[in-house]
């Protein structure tokens, strides 16, 4: 793709395109951006997976092509799904976004415990058995 058809929102700039690994060029990934080992265990290492189970006879030869391919469509499946929550979370209004992060905001350290609202700081409160109270017996 050419810097002009690009859309704004992609995460992989145009003139680092020609530094990316081939695989993530050649399935043209614009927001799952694997790196050079990760490149090459989709490919060559699907690869030796297939032709390791196609020695040991658990499937047959075509998996060594088939096996590649099928990993290539999920790796550009999830830059799809990628790229349709990218685009849904860009149509969230500025105002509903600070909404949702207050409301998600974490409250630790917060709460509000009363039965050590007395307690001094370096005092340790312990829980010892409290002995029982005599009743007055009202027979005698």
């Amino acid at each position: 793709m050419t810097g002009a058809n690009r859309p704004a929102w992609a995460t992989v700039a145009v003139d680092e395109e020609r530094y990316r690994p081939l695989y993530a060029r050649l399935l043209g990934l614009r927001f799952v951006n694997p790196g050079g080992v990760l490149c090459f265990l989709f490919f060559e290492g699907t690869i030796a997976l297939a032709v390791l189970l196609a020695l040991a006879e658990l499937v047959t030869w075509w998996a060594v092509l088939v096996l590649p391919a099928v990993v290539a469509a999920m790796v550009k499946l999830n830059d799809v799904v990628a790229a349709i929550v990218v685009r849904s979370a860009a149509l969230v209004p500025e105002q509903e976004r600070d909404r949702f992060r207050r409301q998600m905001e974490p409250v630790v350290g917060r709460a509000r415990v009363e039965w050590i609202s007395h307690s001094v700081t370096g005092v340790v409160i312990t829980a010892d058995p409290v002995p029982p109270t005599r009743r007055a017996d009202p027979s005698s």
